[in-house]
């Protein structure tokens, strides 16, 4: 029996649904023009098969850019071509802008735009978990978070620029062949984690501002949770992390949650601190609460980073 070859639009709105076989089937269908326009930019090389792999990465994001179904090839070869350029600039002093901007803009960038779409949302993290520990946090982190820059990502990491790099890359690598294999496989309901760990975070900034916020730890974090603090001080258990929470709602900063990105290992809360009116330098602009669980599922280890949002995302040079 001969099956019919799916059509270029059909797969393309299918992809815009979030279907990522579908999306799989347009990559590999293209893989080889994709892979063209990088060599012929780029040279033969790790950078060429780099450019190839974000693009990938670009597509899964922003498939939903596409307006005409025929162009879809056209348009991959766009998003390389994109990606090549932002890596050639990348050699040079020029600071370039973060993978949002490789693809044709459409506004604000949403850092939970991806995980909205749920075959892929629930997908991509599905290809997460098959990420060792340090190539899922860098991941998170540049994709999922307002930390893109690199230069961030190795501070909060405590790491060279040269490791972030090369985890990525490998990062890159794992999940793009993932998806040109079209990714089968059940996958967990990643809006229902979100939305709990999301309502976790509510609750817990709630319960501090109300007094509460040890009792609000005691039920989710482990009491000898180990937090590294953005100076790089080391504490451990709850006593600093109530004496500091009190200190800052004590002179009048608040926490406000604006993003929670949630794996089974790694929770991030993203956080924009509301300084005092009349004191609008009183402490940095955010804060980053990267939560590492323990096996029983409660925090065990901590780390606080404040990201400075006057950096501009970048890449190392080759």
């Amino acid at each position: 029996m001969v099956h019919a070859v799916p059509a270029e639009a059909d797969l393309v709105r299918e992809a815009q649904s979030g279907d990522v076989r579908a999306l799989g089937v347009l990559l590999t269908r293209y893989q080889a023009d994709m892979r063209a326009v990088a060599l012929s930019i780029l040279g033969y090389g790790p950078d060429a098969e780099d450019a190839v792999q974000e693009a990938a990465l670009v597509a899964l994001r922003r498939i939903g850019d596409v307006r005409d179904a025929q162009a879809v090839g056209a348009w991959l070869r766009a998003v390389v071509r994109n990606v090549c350029r932002m890596q050639l600039r990348a050699r040079t002093p020029v600071p370039v802008g973060d993978i949002e901007s490789l693809a044709p803009p459409r506004g604000e960038p949403d850092p939970e735009e991806l995980l909205d779409r749920y075959a892929t949302r629930d997908w991509i993290w599905r290809a997460l978990q098959e990420l060792s520990p340090n190539l899922r946090l860098v991941t998170m982190l540049r994709y999922f978070t307002g930390v893109t820059a690199y230069d961030q990502i190795a501070e909060l990491c405590a790491v060279p620029i040269g490791t972030v790099r090369s985890r990525l890359s490998q990062a890159r690598a794992k999940i793009s062949d993932a998806l040109l294999a079209t990714a089968s496989l059940a996958h967990d309901d990643v809006a229902a984690l979100t939305e709990a760990r999301r309502r976790d975070a509510e609750e817990t900034l709630r319960a501090a501002r109300h007094g509460s916020f040890g009792e609000a730890l005691a039920a989710q974090w482990s009491p000898a949770v180990e937090t590294t603090w953005a100076e790089g001080k080391h504490t451990h258990g709850f006593d600093s992390l109530i004496e500091v929470m009190d200190g800052v709602l004590n002179e009048g900063v608040r926490h406000h949650l604006t993003n929670v990105v949630a794996g089974h290992e790694v929770i991030i809360w993203e956080t924009d601190l509301i300084k005092p009116a009349d004191d609008p330098l009183h402490c940095p602009p955010a804060v980053l609460w990267v939560q590492f669980l323990e096996a029983g599922g409660l925090v065990r280890r901590l780390r606080v980073f404040h990201p400075r949002r006057d950096a501009t995302p970048s890449r190392p040079s080759s």
